[in-house]
């Protein structure tokens, strides 16, 4: 998986966006942004805000959960649908594909 700046910059270029483009999306500068995507150590609330000017969100993913999370992203719910508990009670995955994925196993 690749770095977080990396995946912005991914994002970034997926929309079409300049780096100075993100400007206008966050307020700051393309230098800023350049150092930022090239070598940052950004602080949480710039990361968060970068985010958002990418139509995205930051979320942390219990690394035992990771695969099923990459799974239900790539549109391959084969392997989620392995690792849901099977129980009466519970959501189809067509209604809640993330079903499960949050919780802890023990």
């Amino acid at each position: 998986m690749s770095s977080l700046l990396d995946q912005f910059k991914q994002r970034r270029i997926k929309l079409g966006l300049k780096q100075h483009d993100m400007m206008l999306r966050v307020g700051i500068s393309r230098q800023q942004y350049q150092r930022l995507e090239s070598k940052g150590n950004p602080r949480l609330d710039t990361l968060e805000l970068i985010a958002k000017g990418l139509n995205s969100e930051l979320l942390l993913i219990p690394k035992d959960k990771l695969n099923a999370v990459l799974a239900v992203l790539e549109g391959d719910l084969s392997e989620a649908t392995l690792r849901q508990k099977s129980s009466s009670k519970e959501k189809s995955l067509s209604e809640d594909p993330w079903q499960g994925l949050l919780e802890d196993d023990q």
